[in-house]
């Protein structure tokens, strides 16, 4: 298995997956550009490293490693959360619970998140988010989809496009 990078614990790192509360939406590519924009807007006021990612049409994989000291992954996926939501115009349906609590009905309210313990569990998360769009049927080849950081890797000299 390669080696993707130098293991360092200088803060905790994790997996994450997000989806779409409607998961037949395609919400993420269809404003991707906006997607990004909340990464860096909050990876500014609340910084993180993004060691891996991959964005699919209704979901999305990545690896944070946080700062020293700090494990509130929570308020950054919040600010994503939102700031996404903001741009995009409300026209979803949303149950009772979420009019009474003023939740847009984007995205589910929960995500999951692993820490990683080694480097092992880090390189096998990394290969997981970069076949991911092999698996759900988009593509043929992880080098096909265009959102995702297997193509960094590959400009890093980490691995080869094949």
């Amino acid at each position: 298995m390669p080696n993707y990078r130098r293991w360092r614990q200088s803060g905790g790192s994790y997996f994450f997956t997000l989806a779409l509360a409607d998961r037949s939406q395609s919400l993420l590519l269809d404003h991707i550009a906006l997607l990004r924009d909340a990464f860096a807007t909050v990876q500014q006021r609340y910084p993180f490293r993004m060691d891996a990612t991959v964005i699919l049409p209704e979901h999305l994989h990545c690896i944070w490693t946080l700062p020293v000291s700090d494990i509130d992954y929570s308020t950054r996926w919040r600010q994503i959360k939102s700031m996404f939501s903001r741009g995009i115009k409300a026209n979803e349906s949303r149950s009772p619970s979420r009019i009474r609590k003023k939740e847009r009905g984007i995205w589910q309210r929960r995500f999951w998140e692993h820490m990683l313990r080694d480097e092992n569990d880090m390189n096998q998360h990394i290969d997981y988010i970069h076949f991911n769009p092999v698996k759900h049927g988009y593509v043929n080849r992880p080098v096909d989809w265009q959102h995702s950081s297997l193509h960094r890797f590959i400009e890093n000299g980490i691995l080869t496009p094949d």
